[in-house]
């Protein structure tokens, strides 16, 4: 029998050994490739996506809430007394009470934001506003069958003498067209044009107090038409915020 060369094996070996080095060579190269090309995909993905649908900061701001303008509204003598008392009971600030609230709501129903206020309100000091009108009734006392109606007046020495004045014609008028009552003339007391809350609100804030009408002859419209008498207040101050014309006047209808 005829033996192997040993150069022979040394050559099938070396063969081999090619072999296997070029197939580690090709995985590793693929392997590297494939993973490249993963990375680069994502990559490329993520790009693509922040590119598209992101929005750069600084071209659209958020948006803020436009404040609403302020009104303030004084329940008259509410947190501090009764006020005027009738015999039966019936008291002043439970009048006052519900009438300011119903102005509230028909202001607040018009975009305004609308402070209630107590008779000595601690926000009453340097308060700002577009306007505060205080609501109060006249005495439940028989006097004379003259005493009915209602009367309205701004500070005796208002720091602005125009703005309080036109107020106070506004709310004179449309609360006449609203309630169908006169006006008693004649009957403007110390306690209207020195009211305390004139000297403590902010003199850029126009204000006027109101007696919507006297508890005894009037007490019919004021306890069982409240909605009527808030309107004629309400439309009184929209009219002053509005700059409508006071002497422009709209035929009530009977509540």
């Amino acid at each position: 029998m005829r033996e192997k060369s040993p150069q022979g094996s040394t050559n099938l070996f070396q063969q081999l050994m090619i072999v296997l080095g070029l197939g580690l060579v090709i995985a590793t190269v693929f392997t590297s490739l494939t993973a490249q090309g993963v990375i680069n995909i994502a990559l490329a993905g993520k790009l693509s996506s922040s590119t598209l649908f992101s929005t750069p900061a600084g071209d659209f701001p958020t948006p803020t809430p436009r404040p609403r303008p302020f009104l303030g509204i004084v329940a008259g003598h509410w947190g501090h007394d009764p006020g005027a008392v009738c015999p039966d009971g019936l008291q002043e600030v439970q009048v006052n009470l519900i009438v300011a609230n119903l102005v509230r709501d028909k202001l607040v129903k018009e975009g305004f934001d609308v402070d209630l206020l107590e008779e000595f309100d601690s926000r009453l000091q340097n308060y700002r506003a577009l306007e505060l009108v205080s609501i109060h009734a006249d005495s439940c006392e028989y006097i004379n069958d003259q005493a009915t109606g209602y009367k309205v007046a701004a500070a005796l020495s208002s720091p602005n003498p125009e703005k309080a004045g036109r107020l106070t014609a506004c709310i004179r008028e449309r609360y006449a067209v609203s309630t169908g009552m006169s006006y008693h003339s004649g009957s403007i007391t110390a306690d209207m044009t020195s009211y305390h809350a004139f000297d403590e609100i902010n003199p850029d804030t126009p204000a006027a107090i109101i007696e919507i009408g006297f508890l005894n002859l009037d007490r019919q419209l004021l306890t069982q038409y409240p909605e009527a008498v808030a309107d004629g207040i309400a439309q009184g101050i929209l009219c002053y915020i509005r700059n409508e014309d006071a002497s422009k006047s709209v035929t009530p209808e009977a509540p």
